[in-house]
């Protein structure tokens, strides 16, 4: 039998730093990450590739050119290819949320911040 260590509420306990994504597993092609998010990411978008958000905890606003979608806990939202978007929370709130996108996805797409990832660390 294969070990089961993917309980996201207790993977998400090991680190505190914002939009930092941890992955916590691989299925074929596809990465399942975790992080902590607080205040405003980066607007980007990924050519390529499909996003998945689930929020673990708390309310995520994802940022649209035409619109703002509130996604609360337990939710999904799905962030298709080539859709501009900026992830957020609000009033100081962390929220946590859990990702599924291709081990190909650059964290913000075409777009280099401060706040970009180029390594996410596995826990």
């Amino acid at each position: 039998m294969i070990p089961i260590d993917l309980d996201p509420k207790e993977k998400l306990k090991s680190f505190s730093n914002h939009w930092h994504p941890r992955q916590i597993g691989v299925v074929n092609d596809m990465q399942v990450l975790v992080a902590k998010v607080k205040g405003d990411f980066v607007w980007h978008q990924h050519d390529e590739e499909d996003e998945l958000f689930q929020v673990i905890k708390g309310t995520l606003y994802l940022q649209f050119e035409d619109r703002t979608e509130t996604v609360k806990e337990g939710e999904i939202i799905i962030v298709p290819k080539g859709l501009k978007h900026c992830p957020m929370t609000k009033n100081g709130e962390e929220v946590h949320i859990m990702l599924f996108e291709k081990l190909t996805t650059k964290h913000t797409g075409n777009v280099e911040d401060s706040l970009t990832q180029s390594h996410y660390p596995k826990i």
